[in-house]
């Protein structure tokens, strides 16, 4: 393989990182690669355009596409094979384009559980909170239970999505929709923050802080800013805290493995992921 052309299709992607990591990462074993943003927003086309800028994608020689909102649905109708991570949780996020196929995969819950793994070891499963029940937190909830989280309790203003994930077969009986999230975190061990709530575009804090006890864990999937006000109000505190930047870079890693077939070196790609100037 002696170079490779790669692509990030969604909305407001101008300062995804994941475009850089994947060109450092190539660089640094010796691969050309070329990771190009198609931002719907810039091309001023509507989520709908997605299947031709597939078949584009596959015209111009693309080895693969990460696909990340509005877009992880529906591009599930176009693929040809789809891998059972992907087919579990309903959504893909990296799509290879290899032999006239496309075949699906999700690698944002494997990015969540290897950053979970690697920074939380011994953090208590037996009773998870989380907010938020959309793509993002499908994922998470998929990841905390591969953990061996034994109860998650979902929370979400739209009550059909948490429904709807507490129904999902791989839940299996360990996930219910919450109603009161004071009484909810008095028996949990650890919290998941998987909302939008915190990012620089929409500061703030997804609930009251003052439910957050020092035995609490705070897990975040934000990482713009790497240090949400979630996370700085949990330290303060006194909570073992986890940012979103590590789920970032690990989702990223395994996109990398698949599109190449190489083994990336994740230290590194986490070393230049905070070298990019996080707020």
């Amino acid at each position: 393989m002696s170079g490779l052309l790669l692509g990030l299709i969604g909305t407001g992607i101008q300062t995804s990182r994941t475009p850089p990591m994947h060109e450092k990462e190539a660089a640094e074993q010796g691969l050309a690669c070329l990771y190009q943003t198609i931002d719907l927003d810039v091309l001023h086309l509507p989520a709908s355009a997605l299947p031709e800028l597939i078949t584009a994608a596959e015209r111009m020689g693309f080895a693969g596409l990460n696909i990340t909102h509005p877009c992880k649905q529906s591009v599930l109708p176009l693929l040809d094979e789809l891998s059972d991570d992907g087919r579990a949780l309903g959504a893909v996020n990296t799509v290879l384009l290899k032999n006239g196929k496309r075949i699906g995969h999700n690698t944002d819950w494997w990015g969540f559980a290897e950053n979970f793994r690697r920074n939380m070891s011994g953090a208590n499963l037996d009773h998870v909170v989380q907010l938020g029940a959309g793509g993002a937190g499908a994922a998470t909830a998929y990841a905390a239970l591969q953990l061996g989280a034994k109860q998650l309790t979902i929370f979400d203003p739209d009550a059909s999505r948490a429904a709807k994930l507490a129904e999902a077969e791989f839940g299996a009986g360990r996930i219910c929709v919450g109603e009161d999230l004071a009484a909810a975190l008095e028996r949990a061990s650890g919290l998941i923050h998987a909302t939008p709530t915190g990012m620089l575009h929409e500061p703030g804090m997804a609930l009251d802080v003052t439910l957050l006890k020092p035995r609490h864990w705070v897990a975040e999937i934000v990482y713009l800013p790497l240090e949400t006000e979630l996370l700085r109000a949990a330290k303060r505190i006194g909570c073992r805290t986890l940012d979103g930047g590590g789920m970032a870079v690990y989702q990223a890693v395994q996109a990398f493995h698949l599109f190449t077939g190489l083994q990336p070196d994740a230290e590194r790609m986490r070393r230049h992921f905070l070298s990019l100037g996080l707020a």
